[in-house]
């Protein structure tokens, strides 16, 4: 059948009403569609998957969500030919086989334009995944993103954001003109925020990346587009064997992106009217790092927008640059044309210049065993920007994409060899910064059991983030045994180029060698400065000496080719289970069990309505007294979700047992280990103490389930409370809602007191459990992440005052731990607890957060620099590392978030943002910057409610005042220069060119 909207599920008008902003995400018909797997909309070849129809018109997003939620290996997302304004991103998570199409990328345009998830698309852990034949129009955040996808292909789609994006004028996308608008072409760029483009304005208010596979595998893009992105269009990173072929990129802050990538190519695509073209490189503390690329037969010109990204490397690139590329090595550019890019047909830079101040040493800081060759370039650097000096001195030196170039344009001319085609201000067709290292005395890095971290073929470790930082940078393996550059294998080789004349063909403008010697950033050229560049301040003056890089002439070779990047065919794992019938749910959930005891039978399927499981003493309570010896639970510091106090509940199988799991020696993630068949239950209901009322609005459940191929994994389910013939019923609801609710309470833990409302109470679909719930280090499924011994410890209290059934349970008061050991729900226990009797804390276990708003409760001083540290970070643990580790959805991002680790680069320090485009960084440049939170990207993505950058970024529409407080008091007062990594962002050493600053 397919999804219809049902009035008398909205309930009794008088309580916090339930709505549904998304009509077509529906309560019964969306998640009978998802179940059945059968319908109007639905066919089913008989060799093949089932094929979800969906038609433009109010339906769409819900038919999209329940088709999400729904699909099986070799199923297909079909989009009919049209407009969708669509209000739900398409979010597909731990499948394979999955395509989805639409009639074509001119035909069939998906809007996101008024969507409130962050994505257009987004994959996890898909397996055999492709995307074909659409548009995706306006998203918030990024268009299409995969994360953990094996075999992805996305072939002849777009990704665009209407010029001008969120200013409503004639050139928004809309159904009446898509026809006319999705083609856009390049002729005049914008070179500054002021000017106008007469074919597209590009804005710092479009979505980050276009096309965004992230670590992942064997990925192909072909034949596709991305237009207006506010970071890269085209973008793969973290991930092993990438081709991008075939495709365009324009008008986005960089058009094609490969980062941290082992084995990508670009083959025959064109990057046009982009503030830079390509992009090859490794940016620092992320999973991996990266080794040998391939880029030919491709086309960049033109690439001359300002820059309109507002964080980040990407938003260093200046304008004007056909291809850079940093800290990368064995990257092979051949048959290429770069044309009319106004600083520079390619940089060669390294980190030394730009970034020198990085706490990670694992990265290595140079681009090497770089071949270029073969390739054309044309009327490149010519048009170098002019300094924006006003901005140059406010960065103190820092705004990289204004002082490169006036550093560039510097050395032309210093070196007065009109002759030769420099002693111009301007770049060149190919320009380098001269910069590498020597040998140093480095130990070889070892991993955190003291033992030899892997290297490759060549010597190279193979570090990634999950390894000790080391204190300096190794680099023994580019050298022989007598200390000499092996050559031309860590080498920059130059041959056999076209270089069409009018343009400088090659600037090795030697850092910022020479310059100490003028103040030229002060204005003070003296007359005898002049004569002294006459006279030659030897690294002063760029070299246009390209001999020094041809490589068969100085050591009798070059390197030899890069191999082809080679994706192997997809394999099916055969791991999917069959769905269960309609009736085998009904003879299941139907069935009739003692009133004391839960309807096991059917936790093998998804009923209809919680009451069929039978899991609470009232049917139409799910805060009564649970059923079947479940026990309530309840958590020392909490994920907020708009003022909700959280029902928790967990039901083990009869006879079965929990056994315990413990973060120091199972890991951060490490839940307690529960059997198939448990049920935890987590009910959200907003408080009203003044009128003694209390407004469940979802239950959510997870089960543990074992499927017919023997498969284990956990299934979350949405259940959504509403009032039908005078009756509280919670329906199956996988497609998510919206709820109106309010609240007005006092916490308990704080005696702060909490009122107001929204009318926007997010209720996440099933797919959108499983990000927050999935990582790769634990049980697969929406696996449990509230559960954990440090979490736990602490007496059982429910969240809110007022009287309930569960409130009354016997472990009301006693330290959980202790409970569940004490009553064989959990075994492996510790022999010793040392449960402290005043504060019921487990002391012997030294495994605990605190109640990030009880001063004091993290057992220092009240309000003291330990304590305010200590309940900070239980805070952002609690509401951020589920997501925010080395196993989790945001591990890309190389921020981590557990309170085991120290705080340091990869907590935030000084760590700059790896995706900010849009707005996604409020204009700040650290995750977190010792004593000054007003330039720390936590606490404004804290504190804002914009979709495209608030955190977390679902099941919350309101701001947590008093968390954004305590996370900015100890960023301002406690997290100084004394902790590691802090003097990246210091000011000390940050950038070779602030050396130049005064001061």
């Amino acid at each position: 059948m397919t999804a219809r909207f049902d009035p008398s599920w909205l309930g009794d008008p008088m309580s916090a009403m339930l709505t549904i902003k998304r009509l077509a995400v529906v309560l019964v018909a969306a998640s009978a569609l998802a179940a059945c797997g059968s319908g109007e909309g639905i066919s089913t070849p008989a060799s093949k998957g089932r094929v979800f129809k969906i038609e433009p018109g109010p339906n769409a997003t819900g038919d999209m969500v329940a088709a999400s939620v729904s699909a099986a290996p070799k199923d297909v997302i079909e989009f009919g030919c049209g407009y969708f304004d669509l209000s739900s991103g398409l979010l597909l998570q731990n499948t394979e086989e999955i395509t989805v199409r639409g009639c074509g990328r001119e035909k069939t345009v998906l809007s996101f334009r008024n969507s409130e998830s962050p994505e257009g698309i987004l994959a996890i852990n898909v397996r055999g995944l492709v995307i074909e034949g659409l548009s995706v129009l306006d998203s918030p955040g990024d268009a299409i993103k995969m994360k953990g996808v094996d075999h992805g292909t996305l072939r002849n789609v777009r990704t665009i954001w209407s010029s001008a994006r969120k200013q409503e004028n004639e050139d928004t996308i809309t159904k009446d003109n898509f026809k006319d608008k999705l083609e856009v072409a390049c002729t005049d760029p914008a070179r500054n925020e002021y000017a106008k483009s007469r074919d597209y304005t590009v804005s710092r208010n479009t979505g980050r990346y276009g096309i965004y596979p992230v670590e992942s595998r064997n990925i192909l893009v072909e034949n596709s587009e991305s237009i207006g992105a506010s970071d890269a269009g085209i973008y793969v990173g973290q991930t092993n064997n990438a081709i991008i072929k075939n495709s365009r990129a324009a008008y986005n802050v960089m058009g094609f992106e490969i980062e941290n990538v082992q084995g990508g190519e670009y083959d025959t695509n064109i990057a046009e009217c982009n503030t830079g073209g390509f992009l090859i490189y490794d940016l620092d503390a992320l999973t991996q790092y990266g080794d040998r690329s391939r880029m030919f037969n491709n086309i960049s010109r033109n690439n001359n927008s300002y820059n309109f990204n507002s964080g980040g490397f990407v938003g260093n690139v200046p304008r004007g640059v056909g291809f850079i590329t940093l800290s990368y090595d064995r990257i092979e550019a051949f048959n290429n044309i770069f044309e009319n890019n106004d600083s520079a047909g390619m940089i060669l830079t390294s980190y030394e210049l730009v970034d020198p101040g990085l706490a990670d040493k694992k990265i290595d800081f140079y681009s090497e065993g770089v071949h270029i060759h073969n390739n054309k370039f044309i009327n490149n650097g010519n048009r170098l920007p002019l300094p924006d000096l006003q901005t140059i001195l406010a960065s103190g030196g820092s705004d990289i994409n204004s002082a490169l170039p006036l550093l560039m344009g510097l050395k032309n001319v210093a070196s007065l060899d009109l002759l030769n085609g420099a002693g111009l201000y301007r770049g060149g067709h190919i320009v380098w910064d001269g910069l590498y290292d020597e040998l140093s005395d480095c130990p070889y890095p070892v991993d955190s059991n003291g033992q030899p971290v892997p290297k490759d073929a060549r010597g190279k470790p193979q570090l990634t983030n999950e390894h000790p930082n080391p204190s300096c940078h190794y680099n023994a393996y580019k050298f022989n045994a007598e200390g000499e550059r092996i050559k031309p294998e860590w080498f920059t080789c130059i041959n056999d180029n076209e270089f069409v004349s009018g343009s400088t063909p090659y600037l090795n403008f030697h850092g910022i060698g020479g310059l100490e010697a003028l103040d030229l950033l002060g204005g003070n050229l003296s007359g005898d400065a002049l004569i002294a560049v006459v006279k030659g301040i030897p690294q002063l003056r760029a070299s246009a000496d390209i001999s020094v890089h041809d490589c068969q002439a100085k050591f009798g070779k070059v390197p030899e080719p890069l191999p082809p990047v080679v994706i192997p065919p997809f394999t099916p794992s055969g791991n999917a289970s069959p769905a269960p019938s309609d009736q085998e749910i009904a003879r299941l959930c139907g069935a009739s069990v003692p009133a004391t005891a839960i309807n096991s039978a059917a936790l093998g399927v998804n009923c209809p309505t919680l009451d069929q499981y039978n899991l609470f003493a009232d049917p139409e309570d799910p805060r009564s007294a649970p059923n079947g010896g479940g026990v309530p639970y309840s958590l020392t510091s909490k994920l907020f979700s708009d003022y909700s106090n959280k029902y928790r509940v967990v039901f083990l199988p009869p006879g079965e047992k929990a056994i315990y799991k413990s973060a120091k020696e199972d890991g951060a993630n490490a839940a307690i280990l529960f059997p198939v068949g448990t049920v935890i239950a987590k009910t959200f209901a907003f408080t009203d103490v003044p009128n003694n009322t209390e407004n469940s609005v979802e239950t959510r459940l997870l089960i543990k389930r074992r499927g017919a191929n023997g498969q284990v994994r956990w299934d979350g389910l949405p259940y959504i409370w509403a009032t039908e013939n005078g009756r509280r019923v919670a329906r199956l609801t996988l497609g998510g809602g919206q709820a109106s609710v309010s609240w007005d309470f006092t916490d308990l833990d704080s005696n702060v007191a909490h009122k107001g409302s929204t009318p926007s109470y997010a209720i996440p679909h099933a797919n959108q459990c499983i990000t927050c719930h999935t990582n790769d280090d634990v049980e697969a499924g929406s696996a449990p992440i509230g559960p954990k011994v440090r979490f736990l410890n602490r007496a059982y209290r429910s969240e809110s005052s007022l009287p309930t059934g569960q409130a009354q349970h016997p472990v009301a008061g006693v330290n959980q731990i202790q409970y569940w050991c004490e009553h064989g729900l959990m075994t492996d226990c510790p022999t010793e607890l040392g449960v402290d009797p005043n504060t019921q804390i487990a002391m012997a276990l030294n495994e605990r957060i605190p109640i990030f708003n009880k001063p004091g409760d993290s057992g220092a001083e009240p309000n003291s620099k330990q304590d305010i540290e200590a309940r900070a970070r239980a805070y952002l643990e609690v509401n951020c590392q589920h997501c925010h580790n080395p196993r989790g959805a945001a591990s890309n991002t190389g921020l981590y978030l557990d309170t085991l680790r120290a705080v340091n680069t990869n907590y935030g320090v000084c760590k700059g943002v790896t995706a900010a485009g849009g707005e996604g960084t409020g204009g700040r440049d650290y995750d977190i910057h010792p004593g000054k939170a007003s330039n720390s990207v936590i606490p404004f993505r804290m504190g804002t409610n914009d979709v495209t950058a608030r955190m977390p970024p679902i099941a919350r529409s309101v701001t947590h005042e008093e968390a954004v407080v305590l996370i900015e008091q100890w960023i301002n007062t406690v997290v100084d220069n004394s902790y590691e990594g802090a003097d990246a962002c210091s000011g000390n050493g940050r950038s070779l060119l602030q050396r130049l600053m005064p001061g």
